[in-house]
């Protein structure tokens, strides 16, 4: 069972990974090259589409993934010298879930809450104010989430040694 919950962990953060990834080089990308109310609209789209039950499983099922490995490899079952590979995920995980918090979330509400049917030199305003530092902390996240995956799989390579 300890394996399992690891392997699991594993596939959890690396879902988490690929998806601020896939933002980093595909979507905001993609997006640059639109026009500043198709970039607020889709922004919109895609911040309300996110907040479903398969995004909370990644986002919220890896960190208590995590936790449950841990205590597993803890117990007699385990392997304890996983513990360091586990925990240095589970930090590099919470650490992105509070610059979620924090930072993107935030800035994703008050985007939110733009009319995009507004004069366009508003939503010229509101772009300029969301973009930069938006992707700047995104592909932070990305680095952070992929440095976690890369910390389970070193620990379920260790495990499986």
């Amino acid at each position: 069972m300890p394996d399992l919950v690891l392997v699991g962990a594993t596939i959890l953060m690396g879902l988490a990974a690929g998806l601020f990834y896939g933002f980093s080089c595909a979507v905001m990308p993609g997006l640059r090259a639109t026009d500043d109310r198709t970039f607020v609209s889709v922004m919109q789209r895609i911040n309300a589409a996110i907040l479903n039950g398969w995004f909370a499983i990644v986002f919220g099922g890896a960190p208590v993934a995590m936790v449950l490995a841990a205590g597993l490899q803890w117990s007699h079952e385990g392997n304890r010298e996983v513990l360091p590979w586990i925990l240095a995920a589970l930090l590099l995980d919470l650490l992105m879930i509070l610059i979620t918090m924090r930072i993107n979330v935030p800035m994703n509400e008050a985007l939110a809450a733009a009319d995009v049917s507004t004069d366009a030199r508003i939503l010229a305003a509101l772009r300029a104010r969301f973009e930069t530092k938006w992707v700047r902390w995104n592909n932070l996240r990305a680095l952070i989430a992929t440095a976690a995956f890369c910390c389970l799989v070193c620990g379920t390579v260790w495990y499986s040694a």
